[in-house]
């Protein structure tokens, strides 16, 4: 589908990815990009449409479907990094959950109808490399991402008799406050941004943003001792 022309609405559109997001459908010619955040106060471009959406809540997901009614492109870009290791507190598990995986995924349920009455469109779901690799310190992270990882090749499927594009897209840290304590190579969010617009243009399912997160995709039919050469190293 072409971004020109198109109505878009983007989820944590109010700072890092997500308002790269509405800055780089601006600059694509979409007609109307409605910035999605918990927090409208926070969406201060006059040239964006704000909108009350908090992943947390189904009401107000159900609201912004309902004041987002001719949107054409839907960008599932709101996310939460507690931090929790997979032994850690259940509290945070459960936030990775609901807003990583459960939130998105009521995104979708209620936007598909949206998109089908608008000729079909797209979702994107913005994912991480961490839903196919893990630290000791992304255990909730990245199986929060992978259940979603899951959930995407499953919305393809459902979606696809409406022509809705689904396409899933796996970047690696971004210099982003989220990821303000990794100390590595991390990519801008206007080239996370730019890719997954190229992606929606030319109708691809996945985006693999960088080396590192190919590389990651290419071992995962390999030996695990690969990915996590701490396996080998302690036996």
């Amino acid at each position: 589908m072409q971004i020109e022309g198109s109505i878009a609405l983007v989820t944590g559109a109010n700072r890092g990815l997500g308002a790269a997001l509405t800055q780089a459908l601006l600059v694509r010619g979409a007609s109307k990009v409605y910035a999605a955040a918990r927090t409208i106060d926070s969406v201060t471009d006059p040239r964006l449409t704000p909108v009350r959406l908090d992943l947390t809540d189904r009401a107000s997901i159900t609201a912004a479907a309902a004041v987002a009614a001719d949107a054409t492109l839907v960008i599932n870009n709101a996310g939460v990094d507690t931090g929790t290791p997979t032994l850690g507190d259940e509290a945070g598990l459960r936030e990775e959950i609901e807003v990583n995986y459960l939130g998105p995924v009521a995104v979708g349920r209620a936007f598909a109808p949206v998109l089908a009455a608008n000729g079909g469109g797209a979702l994107v779901n913005i994912l991480s490399g961490l839903a196919w690799f893990t630290l000791p310190t992304t255990g909730g992270y990245s199986s929060a991402k992978a259940a979603m990882w899951m959930a995407t090749n499953s919305l393809r499927q459902n979606l696809s008799g409406q022509g809705t594009l689904v396409t899933g897209v796996y970047p690696g840290y971004l210099d982003t406050d989220m990821a303000a304590w990794f100390d590595g190579p991390k990519t801008a969010p206007e080239v996370v941004a730019a890719a997954t617009l190229d992606a929606v243009e030319a109708n691809q399912t996945e985006v693999l943003v960088g080396d590192w997160v190919r590389s990651v995709r290419a071992g995962l039919s390999g030996p695990l001792d690969v990915l996590y050469p701490v396996l080998a190293a302690s036996r």
